[in-house]
């Protein structure tokens, strides 16, 4: 330290500017960048339209197709339940038997009440006919001729209504068989032997749901609703309402049949802003359960010929727009703005801003510079975790 002190002041000076200069050559290396060094590799991609369906995943629950309330149409005590709790029902399959004795007494009642009406009407007829002949002779009144013809008139309801009333106590009596309107798996008996099956009990009898076929019941925003009729409309995307809609299980698993959307609500719900779709799922094995919680890949919008790029490919400006970095077929590299559509399986479609044929940089955009030369390779997109 004291002979640097002693030192002439330009001395110190020159030794400052020659160890500025060594450091300055060892942190660039000792030379500029030279354009004519081998050019750095790149990952590209050549962009080709295709079919493309983008699919919502929503959630939803299971509804069967069919659900029936066993009631009773006639009160009685039941003698016997008639099914296994749990198994498979055929329509029309007797259910439940209450006991028809009372019933079958009503319909002989009832008999004989249209026994004697018949009777009354015979004789009603029998003096209709004397009093009409009498008339003819000139021997009978107007008015014993009026009365009699009352007379027949009101025999004839008598037995009109009493027919009536047998026909409705035969089909009470009928309806002690209780049966199954519908076909499918029926759960627990909710009465037993001796229970008190009555006409507008607050208790069905059981209840039987058809199986083979489930609805589910999902919910979309509406606002995704409104984007996808302006494309439509603007023709940059097919309808979609007739595709398969893919069904995933409670476990994330593929299911092996897929559903149709069978109709959308035609209001919103003013709570949560979403509108209500039905999907209708085959279930031949039954593994779709009334109240289960699925997913469901409803297709969304169907673009003919979608131009995608991998996500990875996709960089924002300072301004946050998306923009892609393009190979010119001298591989140089520039960047250019784009418009973003859906992100479909890691790859952005790309709605205006590209053309079928270009080449765009998936890897590598940073060693890209205003005209350097690259060495593309085509690019290899690594496998999705969910992937086999």
């Amino acid at each position: 330290m004291s002979i640097l002190r002693r030192l002439p002041l330009p001395v110190l000076l020159g030794a400052a500017a020659m160890l500025l200069g060594a450091c300055t050559k060892e942190e660039t290396g000792g030379a500029p960048a030279d354009l004519s060094a081998d050019p750095p590799h790149v990952a590209v991609v050549t962009v080709e339209p295709r079919r493309l369906v983008v699919t919502d995943e929503l959630p939803g629950r299971v509804a069967a197709l069919r659900t029936a309330e066993i009631r009773p149409q006639v009160t009685g005590i039941v003698q016997k339940v008639l099914f296994t709790e749990g198994s498979e029902v055929t329509a029309d399959q007797p259910l439940f038997q209450i006991d028809p004795a009372p019933l079958a007494a009503d319909v002989e009642a009832a008999s004989a009440v249209l026994a004697r009406a018949e009777a009354d009407l015979l004789n009603a007829n029998l003096k209709y006919e004397r009093v009409q002949a009498l008339s003819a002779a000139r021997t009978a009144s107007a008015a014993a001729l009026g009365d009699a013809t009352g007379a027949l008139a009101q025999a004839k309801a008598s037995v009109a209504e009493a027919t009536a009333n047998l026909t409705r106590r035969r089909l009470e009596l009928a309806h002690a068989t209780v049966r199954s309107p519908v076909a499918g798996r029926i759960g627990q008996a909710l009465t037993t032997e001796g229970g008190l099956a009555s006409v507008g009990g607050a208790t069905a009898l059981a209840v039987v749901q058809q199986l083979d076929r489930v609805y589910l019941d999902v919910r979309q925003p509406s606002i995704r609703r409104e984007a996808l009729e302006d494309m439509v409309a603007s023709g940059r995307s097919e309808e979609a309402g007739t595709l398969a809609v893919d069904i995933l299980t409670i476990a994330g698993k593929p299911y092996e049949f897929p559903g149709k959307v069978l109709f959308s609500e035609s209001t919103v719900d003013p709570g949560t802003g979403s509108i209500g779709l039905r999907v209708e799922v085959p279930n031949p094995y039954r593994q779709l359960l009334p109240g289960m919680y699925l997913r469901a890949k409803v297709p969304s919008a169907v673009y003919p010929a979608a131009l995608t790029v991998p996500q990875q490919a996709v960089q924002r400006d300072a301004s946050g727009k998306p923009q892609l970095t393009i190979l010119a077929p001298d591989n140089t590299a520039t960047r250019r703005a784009v418009e973003l559509g859906p992100l479909v399986e890691r790859q952005y479609v790309i709605l205006s801003g590209l053309s079928a044929g270009e080449t765009v940089l998936v890897e590598g955009q940073d060693r890209a510079q205003p005209g350097r030369p690259l060495a593309p390779d085509p690019y290899r997109q690594a496998a999705s975790p969910t992937e086999g």
